[in-house]
């Protein structure tokens, strides 16, 4: 049984950063989907990779998975540049405002 070790990246539809600080532990599929003939769903008879396990540290999830006898895999995060305005958002209602507001 072998787990992937990573910390998630943000949401694509928010600009914020919310369950990004956390390591998440995941284990990899151990056997492959079937198609059901009836309804035509997807699924697996393989529990484990409806398990997810979140660390406040990488080291916390290395320990826990050291601790189980699992073999792991960690990914190191992809950090990027936080997208901060200088105004933000009040800087549309600003009342010092030099030109016209256009929309």
């Amino acid at each position: 049984m072998r787990a992937r070790i990573y910390q998630p990246s943000r949401n694509a539809m928010q600009s914020g950063q919310a369950k990004t600080r956390d390591w998440v532990l995941e284990f990899a599929p151990a056997a492959a989907r079937e198609v059901d003939p009836l309804m035509g769903w997807t699924g697996s008879r393989d529990t484990q990779g409806q398990v997810k396990l979140r660390f406040e540290s990488r080291e916390a999830a290395e320990a826990y998975a050291k601790a189980h006898g699992i073999d792991y895999l960690v990914q190191p995060p992809h950090k990027r540049k936080p997208n901060i305005r200088p105004g933000g958002y009040g800087e549309n209602f600003a009342t010092n405002r030099r030109s016209a507001w256009t929309h």
